[in-house]
């Protein structure tokens, strides 16, 4: 990886959270958010952009971009950071977007997140989703969530990911990561296995189909806690995604299942912070939080998901919070500015 040392070392320096490299363009930056163009370096022709990126792929992987045209994994780049990485293939030539992956899981209050969070992590089973868009920083939480467990439980934690982001060391905890590709053939196989090895903490990288879902709801049915993400906004829509998914036959039943099993949906948004937070950078997130009560579970068997809204509004003294409260909080504490409220504030609340 020599040849590329040098940009990995650079987005490190700016505290950048992505580097992009793409055939037709400069190297560029996401610094705080904004996308910086690397100046001093020429526009990558499609045979440097392929000398950079080729170089941190095996055969194997080598193999597979050439069969899919584009894939995740992680990389190590020894002395400087770990890497996720997305290669693609794109009109003008082969593109790629590096994700830096901080050495060290940060811990909840080092993200400065809801301390509600940390009760999540007492639950002897159940569901806890995570949801927002992709780059929202759901990973990040869920590393703060498993180092929570880790550092202060003696628990069997499995992850199953896709690509593994964040090492976790056996602390108080034992910790399993399993990759998606590389140790496991998929999301659903992996779970299937999992439920045989005696977790008590399973986490799944992304809730993609039928049967990994159908899984998860097992596996929180049958005394484990699962961590899942999916890439919704709000709880309304990730308990719809979660049914939708299901024939019309089994719908109901899954209502029932869902009902029971989701402790808590917590939606996120990443936004520029007006003044440094964490390791220097200007990022800041904004949740959202459903917990469970008799109502939520009430409105999920019924299918009335769209009242779920009115549940978070009127359950604060539980816990919970809507997208909206969050976001006056952090603009009260001077973390936000007015336009960065105004812009994330869902439509569908009345301002």
């Amino acid at each position: 990886m020599e040849s590329i040392r040098k940009l990995l070392q650079t987005a490190i320096q700016y505290k950048a959270s992505d580097l992009y490299l793409t055939t037709g363009a400069k190297p560029i930056l996401r610094i705080n958010g904004e996308l910086i163009a690397i100046s001093q370096h020429p526009v990558l022709d499609k045979k440097i952009a392929e000398n950079y990126l080729l170089e941190v792929m095996n055969d194997r992987l080598k193999t597979s971009l050439q069969e899919t045209s584009d894939l995740d994994f992680s990389i190590e780049a020894e002395g400087i950071a770990r890497f996720r990485v997305n290669i693609f293939v794109q009109r003008k030539g082969i593109g790629g977007v590096f994700r830096v992956i901080p050495e060290d899981p940060l811990s909840l209050e080092e993200l400065k997140l809801a301390p509600q969070l940390k009760k999540l992590t007492h639950l002897k089973q159940g569901l806890v989703l995570l949801t927002g868009p992709t780059g929202c920083g759901k990973s990040t939480t869920l590393a703060a969530l498993i180092k929570e467990i880790n550092t202060h439980q003696k628990k069997h934690i499995i992850t199953i990911e896709d690509p593994i982001e964040f090492i976790h060391e056996n602390g108080q905890s034992v910790v399993e990561q399993r990759e998606v590709g590389t140790h496991t053939s998929s999301f659903s196989r992996a779970l299937r296995a999992a439920l045989r090895e005696d977790p008590d903490v399973i986490l799944v990288g992304e809730m993609r189909d039928l049967e990994t879902i159908s899984l998860a709801l097992t596996a929180a049915e049958t005394g484990h806690l699962v961590f899942a993400t999916l890439h919704t906004s709000g709880a309304a829509k990730s308990v719809d995604r979660i049914i939708d998914v299901f024939p019309a036959d089994q719908q109901a039943q899954i209502r029932t299942q869902l009902a029971e099993t989701l402790e808590a949906i917590i939606w996120q948004n990443l936004l520029t912070a007006e003044t440094e937070t964490v390791n220097g950078t200007k990022r800041v997130a904004a949740l959202e939080i459903l917990l469970k009560n008799h109502a939520m579970q009430n409105l999920i068997r019924k299918g009335y998901t769209h009242q779920l809204d009115t549940i978070i509004e009127t359950g604060r003294k539980e816990g919970m919070q809507t997208m909206k409260q969050a976001l006056g909080a952090l603009k009260e504490q001077g973390l936000i500015s007015e336009k960065s409220y105004l812009e994330y504030a869902p439509e569908e609340i009345d301002m």
